[in-house]
């Protein structure tokens, strides 16, 4: 098997503040020993940078931040010289979140989120005014979430991240598994279908996953039981 994981709302539950999100205190421990029996194929696949990814889980796993932009392998440092979003794009969504209090704009490398948890009521007028600047930024794409709306680059796709990993040498002939919880992890969930292997829908809502869990201590429950 080769498991991907999602982080935020899979292996951690969604909290206002980002920055406050760790693994459980054993969660480290579980992963690193499902890494070894799955012989490294492991990787934690995460929206958030990979340089945020790599302080939240260990150092010996994949961590893959910015949807798949950010490739970390096991053992290595992230790098401090990750390609940045077009300064005129940063630029323009900040000024749409300027006038909404509590609307942050949180830049990922290439990928800029908007969160909105705060203003949730501003959603539909955020999305659309972004999807309006991003229409000009030919590479850009909008993809949205649980209360956040991203700006990423095409190549910034969770799908075509687990494809490419099943490309790799080490990674070959696995039965791929996807485990995550939003709209943004439906690509990899499909990627990993399509390569004969299958998906894990955490909480509610619609999903192309046919086997579900009801959250976070859901999935480390199952992991846990991979280790028996």
């Amino acid at each position: 098997m080769a498991l991907f994981l999602d982080f935020d709302g899979t292996l951690s539950p969604i909290r206002a503040d980002p920055g406050s999100v760790y693994l459980p205190p054993e969660g480290a421990g579980i992963l690193l020993t499902l890494a070894a029996r799955l012989r490294g194929g492991l990787v934690i696949l995460s929206g958030r940078d990979v340089r945020d990814l790599a302080l939240r889980v260990p150092q010996g796993l994949w961590r893959v931040g910015g949807h798949g932009a950010q490739i970390c392998a096991p053992g290595a440092a992230p790098s401090n010289a990750l390609k940045a979003a077009p300064a005129e794009l940063v630029q323009r969504i900040q000024q749409i979140a300027d006038p909404f209090p509590g609307v942050v704009v949180e830049s990922k490398g290439e990928v800029l989120a908007l969160h909105f948890r705060s203003a949730p009521d501003a959603g539909p007028q955020l999305e659309a005014e972004i999807s309006a600047v991003i229409a000009g930024f030919s590479e850009y794409s909008l993809q949205t979430g649980k209360m956040v709306i991203e700006a990423r680059p095409d190549h910034a796709d969770k799908g075509k991240c687990v494809t490419a990993f099943l490309q790799r040498g080490e990674f070959a002939g696995r039965a791929p598994l996807m485990i995550g919880d939003d709209t943004t992890d439906e690509a990899a969930m499909r990627a990993c279908l399509q390569a004969g292997g299958t998906a894990i829908k955490v909480g509610p809502g619609a999903s192309v996953a046919p086997f579900r869990l009801d959250g976070p201590d859901d999935v480390w429950n199952w992991l846990r039981e991979g280790l028996t």
